[in-house]
């Protein structure tokens, strides 16, 4: 993202690479800013390869590392369902699932896993948003 903001001059190459696959990656930390602990969530999202869109934002003070990497997952998800909904309505077919990708290991098991407990009952919302996307 930083590149992005720096080489705004230069611009981003987009190719026809044959397909209309949306894909999108999150990422986040929990508590980075020591000045008020909030979470920083970036995503990007890529339709056939090409980034189409990003954004960087600040999150509301998360419990835990995985709260955060969840909610970053929400915003993602949210995302690529306007992109596909925006594709649909120009008359692109998206064929196959979409992708997401995350880099945290409690956050993927929460997703795969359909049984709630007590500790992650606060993102119980975000959990079936994704779950059902």
């Amino acid at each position: 993202m930083a590149y992005v903001k720096r080489s705004l001059r230069k611009g981003l190459l987009y190719k026809k690479h044959g397909y209309v696959c949306i894909s999108g990656y999150s990422d986040s930390d929990n508590a980075g800013y020591k000045g008020d602990r909030k979470s920083t969530t970036g995503y990007c999202t890529f339709i056939g390869g090409n980034l189409v869109t990003w954004r960087i934002t600040k999150q509301d003070v998360s419990r835990s590392s995985a709260e955060a990497e969840y909610r970053a997952m929400t915003h993602t998800v949210c995302d690529m369902i306007g992109l596909k909904n925006l594709l649909i309505e120009l008359g692109f077919k998206q064929y196959g699932p979409m992708f997401m990708h995350c880099d945290n290991q409690s956050t993927i098991y929460i997703a795969q896993n359909f049984v709630f407990h007590e500790m992650t009952k606060h993102i119980e919302i975000d959990c079936h948003l994704v779950r059902d996307a």
